[in-house]
């Protein structure tokens, strides 16, 4: 069965995912490269990332290699895609990523501009979706064809599906850093009204690593 996951998300002690001031020299925000300490040198985002063989093993790779697993799609916001804002001014704008994207499925972007797809190296074809957070996850089960769909943020993007109660679990990496601004993963949202648990806690020691389950899923899954 198809399930949504938010995987590999990390925030701020003060709850930041993305600092402020994006931009083409600060995609993440102003210090938003930071919250990613963990991530980065992990053996699976050197290789997913990069290419590149070798990299750190351990908690923090195990985590990352979770978030990969079983994934036939992604969805993703705009701000994830780029820094352009409005409507496209051509089509050269590819991603953050190169010719070689790390996500190797479809991937589908959220936007209010409608722009034809991209093929990409390693598999990947961003789809540029105009419809809204539902569409956009309809055609990405569809996609993934009974693997699971991951919602890749950023945190507003994030906030949608968990307000609509689509998440079904989420991975938050707690990073040791504070970043004074930016946008909050949880902001207006109340975890434990929308029906979210703590399932696991795993410290390593760049991060602390949480998995949030849905638990009204497990019993509807029981009782099905």
């Amino acid at each position: 069965m198809t399930r949504v996951r938010v995987e590999g998300f990390s925030i701020s002690l003060d709850g930041y995912g993305a600092g402020p001031n994006q931009d083409i020299r600060n995609p993440l925000g102003v210090g938003g490269t930071n919250l990613h300490s963990w991530l980065l040198p992990t053996r699976t985002l050197q290789r997913t990332l990069f290419g590149a063989e070798g990299g750190a093993t351990g908690i923090d790779d195990d985590f990352a290699a979770r978030g990969f697993e079983n994934v036939g799609a992604w969805v993703l916001g705009r701000n994830m895609f780029g820094p352009i804002r409005g409507p496209w001014p051509d089509m050269n704008w590819k991603g953050w990523w190169g010719n070689s994207p790390p996500y190797h499925v479809p991937t589908f972007i959220l936007t209010h501009h409608a722009r034809p797809p991209i093929q990409m190296e390693g598999g990947t074809v961003f789809y540029f979706v105009t419809g809204g957070i539902h569409e956009a996850l309809e055609r990405a089960r569809d996609a993934a064809s009974g693997r699971d769909v991951r919602i890749g943020g950023g945190p507003s993007t994030i906030q949608q599906y968990l307000r609509e109660g689509l998440v079904d679990e989420m991975h938050v990496a707690i990073s040791p850093v504070l970043l004074g601004g930016g946008e909050r993963l949880f902001e207006g949202i109340d975890m434990r009204a929308l029906g979210y648990e703590c399932v696991r806690f795993v410290p390593s020691e760049k991060a602390t690593h949480v998995v949030l389950r849905r638990i009204g899923d497990e019993v509807d899954a029981a009782l099905a």
